[in-house]
């Protein structure tokens, strides 16, 4: 109940009702309870990273919430950051997932013919079809997602990644778990090897420029060429 609080009262999206059905169960506790509840809410406090609010989207959600629930397909209209631009397509949710800044839906789309990750931010427009449909067996986040370093597994293997970081931002770095994968090795100058394997390498790339002069990638060259070209540019 105390998470409830203070996730309901954060910027994650859609959370309020979860906020306010803590309430409620809280008005039937007895009074020691209620106080002892108060005391622990107020010892707690919880700071989201920043978060897409999803303005004017809840409408957007609460269908495919029950789209999901129920195994009914809908058809969207969706605003690609890409060049494929804005587009129509029948989709199958199959998972709602939150995940560090944003909900997403994961499901099969018609027009990709194939399982795709969609924002539930850049969806245009959403209408009910109530075909059912049947998640497939063994279907799971996990297994869609194989390594990917965030939303989105690239096709062909996965690759060994090794990036090193310099002394400022090491300890700061081995800290954190950003990945299943991941190990870390310290070097004696107080550099850091970075090694983890992913399904794709542009997510990964973006992670590493955000540290700058303090990030060096060692191995595969491909990944260097995509980090040296977009620091160029």
């Amino acid at each position: 109940m105390v998470l409830c609080h203070e996730m309901g009262r954060s910027q994650m999206p859609f959370l309020a009702p979860a906020r306010n059905a803590a309430m409620k169960l809280e008005s039937s506790l007895p009074t020691r309870l209620r106080e002892q509840l108060r005391s622990a809410v107020d010892s707690v406090q919880i700071e989201m990273p920043p978060t897409n609010p999803l303005e004017g989207q809840q409408p957007i959600y609460e269908q495919l919430l029950e789209a999901a629930a129920e195994r009914k397909s809908v058809r969207i209209r969706y605003a690609a950051p890409t060049a494929e631009g804005e587009f129509r397509t029948r989709l199958n949710p199959y998972r709602l997932l939150f995940s560090r800044r944003s909900w997403y839906v994961i499901g099969r789309s018609t027009l990709h013919r194939t399982v795709r990750t969609f924002n539930v931010g850049r969806i245009v427009d959403l209408q009910p079809l109530g075909d059912p449909f049947e998640v497939p067996r063994g279907f799971s986040v996990e297994r869609y997602l194989r390594n990917a370093w965030h939303l989105i597994p690239e096709p062909g293997p996965d690759q060994e990644i090794c990036v090193r970081f310099g002394p400022r931002v090491a300890q700061n770095v081995a800290e954190v778990t950003w990945h299943k994968s991941q190990w870390v090795e310290f070097r004696p100058d107080g550099s850091l090897d970075f090694h983890v394997t992913v399904s794709g390498l542009n997510e990964i790339s973006w992670w590493i420029l955000g540290y700058g002069d303090q990030a060096e990638v060692i191995r595969p060259p491909e990944l260097r060429r995509i980090v040296g070209g977009v620091a160029v540019w």
